[in-house]
């Protein structure tokens, strides 16, 4: 009971702390799904575009970033970042390091990698969608705009969502790996605790519990809202442009 008591909210607890580290694993993996979405969009036109450059530059990304291991990237950028903000510093004036800030060295990381798995979910959304579709809307005379607006957006958005929960799902897992930076994130914060405190099985459960509660509230949201598109899906989409 005593150990337990360490998790409470009073003086001394380490509840309070735990659950604000989980918030911050949920802003910082938020942070990198977006920027990984405007990246896997960018990858996956290229890819879909048919230009023989492009496509092989989309390729080459996602082969990279799928196939690096995950904290070697996140090495890359925080280090690197550093190198970078330090010369930028150097350059004005400044003479001392410079650290990239953890947070964003974190989200860019986990977005970059993110962007090659959504540029594959984006590609195979869009490959999804009724090529018949498609072709009515040029018959009837729907300009490539509208066609985007009424037709591919919402479909490809709805065949993706499933694949961009399990991005979520890996993103918040490999937001785990940033506490090498630094940054109070949750399995950082569990990993302070236990060694503050000497009870290492007790706030390694409680991080795993933690986790857990993100992943499970995470699939709820992601099913209800993959149940909302599919009701909401218009049905004649080309008969209201």
């Amino acid at each position: 009971m005593a150990s337990l008591s360490l998790i409470g909210f009073g003086s001394g607890g380490w509840g309070a702390l735990l659950l604000f580290a989980a918030f911050i694993t949920l802003c910082v993996t938020a942070t990198a799904l977006m920027i990984g979405a405007v990246i896997g969009t960018i990858v996956a036109a290229a890819k879909l575009s048919g230009n023989l450059v492009l496509a092989t530059l989309g390729n080459i990304y996602t082969t990279v970033f799928r196939g690096v291991p995950e904290l070697l990237i996140i090495y890359l950028i925080y280090f690197g970042g550093s190198s970078a903000v330090t010369s930028i510093g150097k350059a004005m004036g400044y003479d001392g390091f410079l650290g990239m800030p953890s947070f964003i060295a974190g989200a860019l990381a986990v977005g970059i990698i993110s962007g090659a798995y959504q540029a594959e979910v984006f590609r195979g959304a869009f490959q999804a969608i009724s090529k018949g579709e498609l072709e009515a809307a040029s018959a009837i005379g729907m300009h490539r705009a509208l066609r985007f607006r009424r037709i591919i957006m919402p479909q490809v958005f709805r065949f993706a969502i499933p694949g961009i929960g399990n991005v979520w799902q890996l993103s918040l897992k490999d937001s785990a790996l940033i506490s090498v930076t630094g940054l109070a994130e949750l399995m950082r914060t569990s990993q302070v605790a236990a060694g503050s405190t000497r009870q290492y099985f007790l706030f390694f459960i409680v991080g795993g519990i933690l986790y857990l509660v993100l992943t499970s509230l995470s699939d709820r949201v992601f099913n209800g809202a993959e149940r909302r598109a599919n009701r909401s899906m218009p049905t004649a989409a080309m008969g209201k442009a």
